[in-house]
């Protein structure tokens, strides 16, 4: 087992690590420096390229002076905190990557705090120091005093440190000193990272992580932490809950580069993937056959956000997508349970809605966005925090807010901010910017980033994680301005919508289809505006139709899909088909609403 080190990189988004990842199998000699056209290997799902973050955790290997190096890929963001969780499980040590320019960020820290936790020895690895205006020596010094806060021990607090580019593909242990190769980042692996501690026994191996085969089937991925396991071998499979199913092994894979290569045993301490074990979920342990033993299983930090799930009953329904029915939607959620640890899916009263429960709105718009592109349609409810009760009080999560922000606007998002109930904790100048540091809750920071955008002209860099559950912070004021609906079904006609222009903003095209009740704007001011945008210009022999093309029309506002499950009322829904976001009310009709609506107001009365 000398010759055998498993480390996982943590960092924050974008801070390089994919890139580090890449450039570190290039060094392993995997492939030919040609042979890659400068694509992130890693990334490979389009979601993961689109956006430029890392969603799922991903496992490669190299072999570098005949030790078998192990590498995790893990996501940086705090909504992908299960997958975080399982994946620092199967290492010894890991690589810390810090920007020169913007040092340890609030998902640094989240993931930092895990591994430490698990008693993992780092490397720091101070990236980009070929930026404009950076300073690695002060962000070392950031690094050490953050791992002091989390409570690192003395050895932890011992780290290495190399300096470099990933993008450039050289590291050094010294950043006035450049060197053209990325080797000596992996010395420092060989050297600091132990090799796996393994114990004599019988076999042991937790389940992180799981893969699908569209020929064999679901595949277990864990760290062997005891014994060895061989193919064809009889094992138990001990669930999360105790119980004990006897199982085979019908096949037994390692890591080598991005391959699986088939083996015939595997010795504790590797990173392996079994197949033949049935009905396994993340967190069991294939055991020995006589006598199983089961390791203590993952703990998931819980949800912090809930969303409903609801077939697309608009006029539009089934026009793009194929899986349009309850039964798809609900097995489709089902399958992602199996390997989306952080997710939970409740059902309610009515057979086709489902409360989906997930760490942020990112994560579940991940999710969403996933089922889209594979042809589902389906309606999204507006994201809910969850709140607890504490000793007969309500508590609501609290998150630590970062927005980095030029100083001409800090007074605008310190005041943005303090309306939704944050607590400012520090600010600190970077350059000709604040790094403005707040606490505030969950529900404060839904809406906030596009209105964050807006006011300081697309300048402002904002980042949270979830901190705690504190006691509710009352009332925070929502979006004052209503919607603009459409009253009838057809097209929305150029004419209709000049005429309206100043009563809001649009979020349609002109001669686009809508349907009634589906909202096309955002009116100027507060309440809901009923609108028809289907009505053409009656021509007379003193009208005539070519005038039309005289028209300026604003143009409309396009939502992510993100922006629009955080823009969206208690009373609105966002329709999800593979070609479009369009967002409705919940009841189409307007005497349905007003009915709704006075219902509603009884029932505060009542109370």
């Amino acid at each position: 087992m000398q010759n055998l080190r498993n480390i996982a990189i943590i960092a924050h988004v974008d801070h390089g690590k994919t890139t580090l990842v890449d450039k570190m199998l290039l060094a392993g000699r995997l492939f030919k420096e040609h042979e890659t056209p400068g694509e992130l290997i890693l990334d490979n799902n389009d979601l993961e390229r689109e956006r430029g973050i890392t969603i799922l955790a991903k496992n490669v290997s190299i072999t570098y002076k005949d030790t078998k190096i192990n590498i995790i890929d893990t996501p940086g963001h705090s909504d992908f905190g299960g997958e975080v969780e399982r994946v620092l499980n199967m290492a010894d040590g890991v690589l810390l990557l810090v920007d020169a320019f913007e040092g340890p960020m609030p998902q640094t820290r989240f993931v930092l705090q895990k591994a430490i936790e698990l008693g993992l020895k780092p490397i720091v690895v101070i990236n980009k120091v070929d930026k404009e205006n950076c300073t690695p020596d002060e962000v070392h010094e950031a690094v050490f005093d953050l791992m002091f806060t989390l409570d690192a021990t003395e050895e932890q607090l011992d780290f290495p440190t190399a300096y470099g580019s990933a993008k450039q593909g050289w590291m050094s242990d010294d950043w006035r000193k450049p060197t053209d190769t990325i080797t000596p980042l992996l010395d420092m692996v060989l050297e600091h990272i132990p090799a796996p501690k393994v114990q004599e026994g019988t076999p042991q191996m937790m389940i992180t992580s799981l893969d699908y085969s569209q020929y064999i089937g679901r595949i277990a991925i864990g760290r062997l932490t005891r014994g060895t396991l061989r193919d064809g071998q009889n094992v138990s499979l001990v669930k999360r809950d105790g119980t004990v199913v006897k199982s085979k092994i019908r096949g037994l894979f390692t890591f080598e580069g991005f391959a699986k290569v088939k083996v015939e045993e595997v010795k504790a301490g590797d990173i392996c993937a079994v197949f033949g074990i049935d009905g396994f979920e993340i967190g069991d342990t294939i055991a020995d056959y006589e006598n199983p033993e089961a390791l203590t299983s993952i703990t998931i930090d819980e949800p912090t956000m809930s969303m409903v799930f609801t077939i697309n009953d608009s006029p539009f329904f089934g026009q793009e997508g194929k899986f349009v029915t309850s039964r798809h939607v609900k097995e489709r959620l089902e399958k992602e349970l199996e390997k989306n640890l952080a997710l939970r899916v409740e059902a309610t009263d009515s057979a086709d809605t489902f409360r989906v429960f997930g760490r942020g709105v990112l994560h579940l718009a991940v999710l969403i966005e996933t089922m889209r592109r594979e042809g589902y349609e389906l309606q999204i409810g507006q994201p809910q925090v969850i709140m607890k009760r504490v000793n007969g009080k309500l508590h609501e999560p609290v998150e630590e807010l970062n927005i980095d922000v030029p100083e001409t606007f800090a007074g605008t998002v310190i005041d943005m901010v303090t309306r939704r109930k944050g607590i400012m904790q520090s600010m600190s100048p970077k350059g000709d910017r604040q790094l403005l540091v707040f606490e505030i809750p969950s529900r404060g920071i839904i809406g906030l980033r596009s209105n964050m955008l807006t006011a300081t002209a697309g300048e402002a860099i904002m980042t949270h994680r979830f901190k705690e559950f504190q006691a509710h912070k009352g009332e925070i004021p929502g979006r004052s301005n209503g919607s603009l609906i459409s009253m009838e079904n057809g097209t929305a006609i150029p004419y209709s919508i000049n005429n309206l222009q100043e009563r809001g903003r649009f979020f349609i095209d002109s001669n686009e289809e809508i349907y009634e009740g589906q909202v096309v704007g955002e009116n100027s001011r507060p309440g809901d505006l009923v609108v028809n945008l289907t009505k053409t210009k009656k021509l007379s022999n003193m009208r005539s139709s070519g005038a039309d093309d005289k028209l300026k029309l604003i143009p409309p506002k396009k939502f992510t899909l993100e922006e629009a499950l955080e823009y969206i009322q208690e009373d609105e829904y966002v329709e999800v088909t593979p070609k479009s976001i369009r967002l409705r009310k919940i009841y189409l009709k307007e005497h349905d609403r007003k009915r709704s609506r006075n219902a509603s107001a009884a029932a505060i009365e009542a109370e």
